[in-house]
């Protein structure tokens, strides 16, 4: 199996994205009227949004056209589905490259020639049918180079439409998906209107933090490059880690014990090695500085123009710690989404705090370079940085 661009891609990208379309679960009911209506406030709510977060923060984007090269995209789940394939296509290229080389002659070529293709595509459309139904939001730091959109699929069609790629990387899209913010306004029980603009208000500084920051992306997609290119593509060695990390585990599953207890977040901590644990260190380090500002922003401009943010925040947290079920929860901790969402917690108390110490134009420093960004300890330790940093 090849990809539309001719070399073996390692995953039926389009197989991907026809299982998880038919896997994933449909949306809650609503009318056509009702879906365009939840739409346009969308797109109204992510162009007011834009305003506030600027303001709030103080950030602006590096130059004139920056926020407008990144486009805002209102999505149904395949096309978030669709969206994802193009992004993971981008930034696994390298690795994909590596898999290639070693793939002739090598015992990894009876693992991948067992494997197939069309199996990993499998795999990972069931992973992104999973996935789809869970995010409202998000920031695609590595989304393909434009044009970004298919035609639509009518003339009447109110999602836009990703287009698959590849076209190389580009500067950044922000992504909405609205059956996942309807569903979720309604088990919350939360005022609608009020619901999207608070979810506006996070994904809009994830772009705010892109465009204002420029070095920021290359900075990430470098670190990313860097853990793929550490990846050992050698199946025996890669079976050692896995024995070696069960003995370590006494016999559990990794990431399935209680809250605080030690070991691995999620599948893929077992597999890595010393130094791709050094770069996820920093990776994590950013990620959290990313994901607590954005939730501190949408709450500290949500007073001002979101009337019932205060029970929005409440009921939203309290349906983050819980989980939808059990299976939900296993699922969470085996994809290392538990992780994630200690992301926000350990985040915000960092931009708290430092905030707090120096105000939001001291806290601003850290978007001066790479090394201004706080190191792993640090984001649990605000007035480390602001000794490093800021005095």
């Amino acid at each position: 199996m090849t990809s539309a661009s001719g070399g073996a891609d390692m995953v039926d990208w389009n197989l991907a994205v026809a299982t998880a379309t038919r896997l994933v679960r449909p949306g809650p009911e609503v009318s056509r009227a009702e879906a365009a209506a939840v739409v346009a406030e969308l797109r109204r709510h992510a162009l007011e949004a834009e305003e506030h977060v600027r303001t709030f923060t103080g950030m602006r984007s590096s130059s004139l056209g920056a926020a407008a090269a990144t486009p805002v995209l209102i999505v149904d789940r395949p096309g978030w589905v669709r969206a994802n394939v193009a992004g993971f296509r981008t930034v696994v290229q390298p690795l994909v490259e590596k898999l290639q080389a070693r793939r002739s002659g090598s015992a990894a070529a009876g693992v991948f020639g067992a494997v197939g293709e069309k199996a990993t595509g499998i795999e990972v459309g069931a992973l992104l049918a999973f996935l789809a139904t869970k995010v409202l939001g998000q920031y695609e730091t590595f989304a393909p180079a434009e044009p970004s959109l298919e035609a639509p699929d009518s003339p009447a069609a109110l999602f836009d439409k990703p287009r698959l790629g590849p076209d190389g990387p580009g500067p950044g899209r922000l992504l909405l998906v609205a059956p996942n913010i309807v569903h979720v306004e309604r088990e919350l029980d939360v005022h609608p209107a009020d619901f999207r603009l608070w979810v506006c208000l996070h994904e809009e500084t994830h772009r705010t933090q892109f465009t204002a920051v420029p070095w920021l992306r290359d900075h990430i997609q470098s670190e990313v490059q860097s853990f793929l290119a550490e990846t050992d593509v050698d199946p025996g060695a890669l079976l050692d880690r896995l024995r070696d990390a069960a003995g370590s585990l006494g016999g559990g599953l990794p990431g399935l014990g209680g809250r605080g207890e030690a070991g691995p977040t999620g599948l893929l901590e077992i597999v890595q090695s010393p130094s791709q644990r050094e770069i996820l260190g920093r990776l994590t380090a950013v990620m959290s500085l990313l994901e607590g500002h954005a939730d501190v922003v949408m709450d500290g401009v949500g007073p001002a123009v979101v009337p019932s943010v205060a029970e929005i925040r409440e009921k939203f947290q309290q349906r983050r710690d819980r989980g939808a079920n059990r299976l939900d929860l296993v699922l969470r901790r085996l994809l290392g989404m538990d992780a994630k969402l200690r992301q926000y917690q350990d985040g915000a108390v960092f931009v708290r705090g430092v905030v707090e110490q120096v105000g939001m134009d001291g806290f601003n420093r850290v978007w001066t370079s790479p090394n201004t960004l706080p190191t792993k300890e640090e984001i649990h330790d605000p007035s480390a940085w602001v000794a490093r940093v800021v005095r």
